[in-house]
């Protein structure tokens, strides 16, 4: 009787309770009628251990290309200045120059710098497309042979401002060179110095030569402009002035 009526009052005081409110103390008989009672916690998220590093990489990567486009804004702007880069440029050959001079070394660096800039000297004097090639091609020449032809620019193969600006880095590189004693070999540069005017003597006649079989010159001459004046005509002079 004791057990029957501790059940009726265990019962009486479940009922008792609200629906939506649960027991703080459910007893085993309790939940196992209400599953959700033993449904664990949800975990909180695991955060990833790259954040920072996904954020520093994209803020370098975000810098990177603001640098590149205010540094290409900047060639853009100077590519009308022909004579301001070329003096630019002549400073930066006088201090290379004496940066050699003062080390006393990096010859090997020097001479590879003069066999590069007489590679890009000879590409600035070529014509685009080579008479020669074009010939065999059977294609029509990109440049006139004769008076009568019509007027034709000169088109090179390396144009003015890559020139320039393939001579700049080249002596930006070579002058980045001389701080480092792995490129300063020991030589004998008399004999460099011979070779590479033996080098740019017979490289230079080749290319004269070439010229003057295709009768080119790698300068634009003679341009027309127009001057907004039209010629008067034989029919203009003609004409009955009022």
């Amino acid at each position: 009787m004791r057990g029957t009526k501790h059940g009726r009052n265990h019962h009486s005081a479940g009922a008792w309770r609200s629906v939506g409110e649960r027991d703080p103390n459910p007893s085993p008989s309790d939940a196992m009628m209400d599953p959700s009672c033993t449904a664990p916690a949800p975990a909180p998220a695991a955060t990833t251990g790259n954040g920072d590093g996904g954020g520093l990489a994209a803020a370098v990567s975000a810098a990177v290309t603001t640098a590149s486009r205010r540094f290409q804004h900047l060639l853009d702007r100077s590519t009308p200045h022909v004579g301001r880069r070329w003096l630019g440029l002549g400073a930066v050959v006088v201090v290379y120059a004496l940066r050699a001079w003062f080390v006393g070394g990096y010859y090997i660096v020097t001479y590879a710098l003069g066999i590069y800039l007489l590679n890009l000297l000879i590409a600035f004097l070529s014509p685009q497309v080579d008479p020669e090639v074009a010939e065999v091609l059977g294609g029509e020449p990109s440049l006139p042979t004769r008076a009568s032809d019509e007027f034709r620019p000169f088109v090179r193969r390396l144009p003015e401002f890559k020139f320039w600006y393939s001579i700049v880095k080249a002596c930006c590189i070579a002058f980045v060179m001389t701080f480092f004693s792995i490129f300063n070999v020991p030589v004998f540069w008399p004999i460099l110095l011979f070779y590479w005017v033996v080098l740019f003597t017979v490289t230079m006649k080749r290319q004269i030569l070439h010229m003057l079989k295709y009768r080119y010159v790698p300068f634009t001459f003679g341009k027309q402009r127009y001057n907004g004046k039209r010629a008067a005509s034989a029919d203009d002079l003609t004409l009955p002035k009022d």
